[in-house]
């Protein structure tokens, strides 16, 4: 499998779709507690910042960016375009974070 470009606009340039194949998306979800351990054995706040935060979110997105573009790839896209990032915080006390990607899938 050849890699999937991931574009957030909403075409690639020199590349026009040749089929628009479907909203494609990929989510993960990060239990609060995750966050509070990182958070308790953190020394590395400065100015408001945390690496370990910033970390966790980081592989959260890639991780949905990956999931979508698995998805992408079996319905036979070679790209998606328009992709949008979410970060939600769920659950009854905000327990949770969710990290989301959604973009449609094509094939150029």
């Amino acid at each position: 499998m050849s890699e999937i470009i991931v574009s957030t606009t909403s075409r690639l340039e020199g590349r026009p779709a040749k089929e628009y194949l479907g909203i494609v998306t990929g989510e993960v979800i990060v239990g609060a507690n995750l966050f509070r351990d990182l958070f308790a054995s953190v020394r590395d706040i400065v100015g408001g910042r945390s690496g370990a935060y910033e970390d966790v979110l980081q592989r959260a997105r890639e991780q949905a960016i990956a999931e979508m573009r698995t998805r992408a790839a079996t319905l036979g896209a070679n790209a998606v375009v328009g992709v949008d990032l979410d970060y939600e915080v769920i659950g009854s006390n905000g327990s949770m974070l969710m990290v989301s990607a959604s973009g449609t899938a094509i094939l150029y």
